[in-house]
């Protein structure tokens, strides 16, 4: 997820996609999310074991951002809310 202006990422993992990113959006959880406003969905993968979207995150985190917006890029040129489509 990011910020209106694609500035501020954010990795997590959720079992329920579409609420947590209604939590992002409403900022019901206080911290790096709701202090940043991060409220677009730009990127996610699905993964059906709990232990490989743990890894997933880790190796997504660690990436540098160019790295980062290439991936994002590679699906979503343009940066639009995916979570439109969640709703």
């Amino acid at each position: 997820m990011t910020n209106i202006r694609n500035s501020v990422f954010y990795t997590g993992v959720t079992n329920n996609l579409a609420l947590r990113v209604w939590q992002h959006k409403n900022k019901t959880i206080q911290g790096f999310t709701a202090t940043y406003n991060i409220n677009k969905l730009v990127y996610f993968e699905i993964c059906y074991h709990p232990q490989d979207a743990i890894l997933r995150e880790k190796q997504i985190k660690r990436l540098h951002r160019k790295n980062k917006l290439k991936l994002i890029s590679k699906d979503n040129a343009d940066f639009k809310d995916l979570s439109i489509d969640l709703f």
